[in-house]
Formats: C-alpha cells, structure tokens, sequence
C-alpha cells in the first residue's frame, strides 16, 4: 500500500496550496487520491495521524537533500556552503519545511499533535514511526550536521544556523509578494522544488565560506 499512502500524502500538500489544514476533509483527500476512505483511515488512523506522516516525511526528503548535496563531487566546504543556500531556498518555497526547522508553525499547517499515550500502536509501520513524532527544530539542525561527517560537523552546523537566521529574517525584497502565477509565493510554493536556487547574501555566503576557511586551517582542527 505505499504506492497508495504516497498518493494520500501528495494529495494532502497539495490542498495545502489553497486551503488551511482545518478546513480539508479527508474524504476529500480520498477522493483526490483515488482510494476508498477506509483505505486512507487503514494508512493512518486519522486526521492528525495524516498529520503526523505528512510532517515525518518532509524532515526525510530534506535530510535526504542534504545528504545528496553533502555527497556531491566538490570539496566538503563548498558542499556545506550549498547546504546552507539550499535550505534558505527549499524553506522559502515549503512552508512545512519551514515550520520544522523553526518552529514557527501557523494555524494554516498541520502541527503534528503527539499519538495518545497509550494508544494502541498503528499496524503500519511506516504510520508507527510517524506517530512518534518529527525531529525538533534542534534535533533537526544536530542530524543536519550529523550528515556532514565528524569532520565537517561543527563548521555545518554553524552553516545551517546562518541560513535559518536568513529564513526567519529575510532581505525585504523576499517577503510577500506574488509568484508568477500571480499568488502569494508560500501558497504558489506549497509543492514547489525550485530547479535551481539563488545563493544568499553574498555576504553571509561569504560569511559562511570565510568560518569554514579558519576552521579548515585551524591547527586545532575544532572551531575556534
């Protein structure tokens, strides 16, 4: 049934894009994936249980970005310096993404509320792992580094802290605004993947570059 829980989730985001989360039904999303209700409730339980598997998978797809880019055929720096550009990028275009690495959840996303204690365990496995709830903002930004390697783990980590500092607080020319279809860029963007992005600032691109230089050739080899 992945096939159909992929479809279930797809259709989810994709309501996002012109609706608040308290306003979509699931017969809806049913409807839309072309599966039976039962089929959706059977995957995952109930309205916040969707929840809960839509948030789980976007902090996976992100971390499996970064590690794509982490892994690309560059020197470690330039790979971490990307990761930073590319969060900025991907959380201006997905606003659950952006939720996760900051917290800052609103009343149109679907905050993920914890399964009941006690609740008997989701016969899905997928749906179990869900249920025990996304990464924290923190946790998110340690796996993050995490994916860097031991090496390149304190410089990426602090690269990803510059870039959500640029997400929370962006140059005025990128808030608001219309995409080009005419709407707001979060709701145009909900299930958008910008082909390519823009870097930052070239100065906190810059920034970026200039610590991992000095950590690169510290002869501690840590952070200084």
């Amino acid at each position: 049934m992945a096939h159909a829980r992929d479809a279930l989730l797809d259709a989810a985001l994709a309501a996002l894009t012109d609706r608040p989360w308290s306003a979509i039904r699931m017969a809806d999303l049913a409807a839309a994936a072309r599966v039976s209700r039962q089929t959706l409730y059977n995957e995952f339980g109930s309205k916040e249980g969707l929840a809960r598997a839509l948030v789980r998978r976007e902090a996976d797809t992100y971390l499996q970005g970064v590690r794509a880019l982490l892994a690309a055929p560059a020197p470690p720096g330039r790979n971490v310096v990307a990761v930073a550009e590319w969060i900025v990028a991907r959380a201006a275009v997905r606003p659950l993404l952006r939720a996760l690495l900051t917290g800052a959840w609103n009343e149109r996303l679907p905050e993920p509320r914890p399964a009941r204690p006690g609740a008997r365990p989701a016969p899905v496995p997928a749906q179990r792992r869900a249920d025990a709830g996304p990464p924290a903002p923190g946790e998110l930004v340690a796996q993050t580094a995490a994916c860097a390697g031991e090496r390149w783990a304190a410089g990426c980590e602090l690269a990803v802290r510059i870039a959500l500092s640029h997400v929370v607080a962006p140059p005025p020319m990128d808030t608001g605004g219309a995409g080009p279809d005419g709407r707001s860029r979060e709701r145009a963007g909900q299930c958008a993947e910008p082909e390519s992005w823009s870097p930052m600032t070239p100065a906190m691109t810059r920034l970026i570059e200039t610590i991992l230089s000095v950590e690169t050739t510290s002869p501690r080899k840590t952070m200084p």
